[in-house]
């Protein structure tokens, strides 16, 4: 059989394959070409979901009438011109496949008027690279593409569209992934002669929020919280939610490397990690995240749709995502979070203003007095809860003082009342009660110790640092060639993991030494994690992981159990360690250890005000 030149119309319908998947393609790729010109205001218009209509309006540099054919032809683009900027890659779109592409399976028009033209010009493409003379047209400054009736030369194809409903639902995503990646632009969205969506432009942090609570909504803002971190040339900045709000499936994560959305491993690897101390099972952590490097350091065409990126660095990308992600994570103590705000309206018409109408209090602000609060002396020292605790004497000073004495007046007017307030009383054996400015709060006994205790545990297990024994029988293992050379180029990492192992061949491996604690364990499966996560990524945090696993078992054996009745001293002591453990707001299996009722929501329960 003779080998033949494809003709161009073929060409780029293969393209298209690649390219154009659906309406939600067409409208991602044309979104991209405008943010690239520039755009500061971009508006998208839709029939049938897309199908029968797609329309880009923008502001943006806009296209010279001489260049309005070459942007119809394949692999021309006006973005990169040598390999040097494509190693360094900074706009979204770079292969020049999209518009002809896009031309080849639909009825494509071009309207464009550059920003030193007198006039626009207009081109229809047909998916053959024919010289085409642009024909003179009224329009802005900017550029218009109209793609009409997808697929309508190849019946196969569109066949495999969905509903109209489902396709809207596709484009939605990508304009929600596109709003987040670039909050200075404004975004307008119709579909059949009906405003969906309007987001003006955001600069400013809490317009930006705005942003995130439209897309989003408002419980993602209410329970995330904004970190900003530079290390090592990366900048890292965006929302990450609490732990305590989570999901049933992964579709509130979303990260942006240089204002480009990826799905990546090695994110993904990173951010489980962060979260998986403090985690429910079989949840998902919700973000919005950017990552910000030098273009050279990451690879864009790594991927034919650029789902995917190749960082050069990756395992310093990945142990920046992890420490900032777990010392953020670390930090969100019980308490920290404050109390919701009743959204406008919620207030019941009947209340006063004054007290109830409780707003969001930054951690270490005043808060009103806690005389009142105690409805009894609570100074007594924590003999019992330290036998039971191990905290000693520290906690008999953090007790508060009886009210009414020159003390408690004092304290009261120099500190406020703590996060979490005092303890009033214990429910059923399993919770504590307690006041604080906010409200009522109540607290998992069981579950907060259990934490407190894992944190102690942790925290002694880095003092003293991770202890090896040698095995008595030395375990060989069978491994790749790659597993093999990990653990030639890991010994230092292996080491500080309590691990001694060694290539004893091209592909096998002896473990000689293990943490003395994990000593009994399965040896086998945990070298194996070990050397996959070596390959996969550079490090491990399986020795840890298994380490953290078995020291939260000893602290759910070694908490205090539903029943054990504790005295107000007890519960004060437990309620201020918990201010000031890391992670203290979820118990060591991802369960909350803690909830707040405001008072506008014990109104709401009784009816007050109606």
């Amino acid at each position: 059989m003779r080998i033949r030149r494809l003709p161009a119309e073929l060409i780029n319908q293969i393209a298209a394959g690649e390219v154009v998947e659906r309406p939600a393609s067409v409208v991602k790729e044309l979104l991209e070409n405008s943010l690239d010109a520039g755009s500061a205001r971009i508006e998208l218009e839709l029939e049938q979901g897309g199908i029968r209509l797609i329309r880009i309006r923008d502001d943006g540099c806009g296209i010279a009438r001489d260049d309005l054919s070459a942007a119809l032809a394949s692999h021309s683009t006006s973005k990169i011109a040598s390999f040097d900027d494509l190693v360094r890659v900074a706009s979204l779109g770079f292969r020049g496949e999209a518009l002809p592409s896009i031309a080849s399976v639909s009825r494509l028009s071009l309207a464009s008027r550059s920003r030193d033209a007198a006039g626009g010009w207009a081109l229809e493409g047909d998916g053959r690279e024919l010289p085409r003379e642009p024909a003179p047209a009224a329009h802005p400054v900017g550029t218009t593409v109209e793609v009409r009736d997808l697929f309508y030369n190849i019946p196969a194809r569109r066949k495999f569209l969905k509903s109209e409903r489902t396709e809207f639902g596709h484009v939605l995503e990508v304009v929600h992934r596109i709003a987040l990646s670039r909050f200075d632009v404004e975004l307008r969205l119709v579909h059949n002669a009906k405003p969906v969506l309007r987001l003006p432009s955001a600069e400013a942090r809490p317009a930006r929020e705005a942003r995130l609570a439209e897309l989003l909504g408002a419980e993602f803002v209410a329970h995330s919280l904004f970190i900003d971190h530079e290390a090592a040339g990366l900048r890292l900045w965006g929302w990450v939610g609490l732990p305590t709000y989570n999901r049933a499936q992964a579709d509130q994560q979303h990260f942006f490397v240089n204002a480009r959305m990826v799905r990546d491993r090695l994110v993904s690897h990173a951010v489980r990690q962060a979260y998986q101390d403090v985690l429910f099972h079989g949840r998902h952590p919700a973000f919005v995240l950017y990552l910000e490097l030098d273009p050279a350091l990451v690879d864009a065409n790594a991927h034919p749709a650029k789902h995917e990126v190749r960082f050069r660095e990756a395992r310093l990308v990945h142990d920046m995502l992890f420490r900032t992600l777990h010392e953020v994570l670390a930090d969100a103590r019980a308490g920290r979070e404050a109390a919701p705000v009743a959204a406008a309206g919620d207030t019941p018409a009947a209340l006063p203003p004054g007290p109830r109408e409780q707003q969001r209090l930054p951690i270490g602000a005043a808060a009103p007095p806690f005389g009142a609060a105690v409805p009894q002396a609570v100074h007594e020292r924590m003999a019992a809860y330290a036998r039971l605790h191990g905290a000693g004497e520290v906690w008999a000073a953090s007790a508060p003082p009886a009210r009414g004495t020159p003390r408690a007046e004092a304290a009261a007017a120099e500190t406020g009342m703590p996060p979490l307030g005092f303890a009033l009383a214990q429910l059923a054996g399993i919770y504590i009660l307690a006041e604080n400015a906010h409200g009522l709060i109540l607290v998992d006994m069981h579950a907060a110790h259990e934490r407190l205790t894992y944190e102690r545990l942790k925290v002694a297990l880095e003092r003293d640092g991770i202890r090896s024994q040698p095995l008595l029988v030395p375990v060989t293992l069978a491994v790749s060639a790659s597993e093999a050379a990990a653990v030639e180029e890991g010994q230092e990492a292996l080491a500080g993991l309590g691990l001694e192992l060694a290539a004893i061949g091209p592909q096998r491996v002896i473990v000689r030494r293990v943490p003395a604690l994990l000593a009994g364990g399965d040896i086998e499966a945990l070298a194996r994690a070990v050397l996959a996560e070596l390959v996969e990524h550079g490090s491990s945090r399986g020795v840890i992981d298994a380490l953290n696993e078995l020291l939260a078992t000893m602290a759910c054996h070694g908490s205090v159990r539903a029943g054990r009745r504790l005295s107000l001293a007890e519960m004060n002591a437990l309620l201020r360690e918990m201010e000031t453990t890391e992670r203290s707001g979820q118990c060591n299996h991802g369960r909350p250890t803690w909830v707040q009722l405001t008072l506008l929501e014990l109104d709401r329960l009784f009816l007050r005000g109606r």
